[in-house]
């Protein structure tokens, strides 16, 4: 499943190194991997972030499994500067609505904004609050297990911005 979701969401690969507050202070350089520190593997990003995904099931109706799928894609399994510097799992960006803390860094654009959480509890709730848009609105017609559904659902309301993902 997880396989499946990696085919069909991603804009994580092209997050470049430059990061700043949206004020321009406290400036900061990165890389992709932090000196010392250890690289998390997907089953452990599931085993630490699983509870947190299945209480946002039962809130909101999203399948844990696309949930986990989506933030280990887009967070690089949590080893990415904005999982790890941002607690932003699923690369949202700010949108003309954020008034939260926030990084630039290069995306589609070479100064996209992204949002800044005080921890993952957060990312993963507004990402939950951001399906809740209209545009994703028939996936809540679906059952929660059918994370096939969901799938094919995100893809075709566009939330993949890769034009090269395929579904299977």
């Amino acid at each position: 499943m997880i396989v499946f979701m990696m085919l069909i969401t991603s804009c994580s690969s092209r997050r470049g190194t430059l990061s700043s507050s949206k004020s321009g202070s406290n400036s900061k350089t990165s890389s992709s991997s932090s000196v010392g520190r250890p690289t998390m593997a997907g089953n452990d990003y599931i085993a630490q972030y699983k509870d947190i995904a299945i209480a946002e099931m039962n809130k909101y109706g999203i399948p844990a499994s696309i949930k986990l799928a989506q933030a280990l894609l887009e967070s690089g399994n949590g080893n990415s500067y904005l999982a790890r510097e941002a607690n932003n799992h699923f690369g949202i960006k700010c949108g003309g609505v954020w008034k939260g803390k926030s990084v630039t860094r290069p995306d589609d654009n070479i100064n996209d904004c992204f949002r800044v959480y005080d921890n993952p509890q957060q990312s993963f709730r507004d990402h939950s609050e951001f399906l809740l848009r209209p545009r994703y609105s028939a996936l809540f017609k679906l059952d929660k297990d059918d994370y096939k559904g969901w799938a094919k659902g995100l893809k075709a309301a566009g939330y993949a911005t890769n034009p090269a993902i395929r579904i299977y």
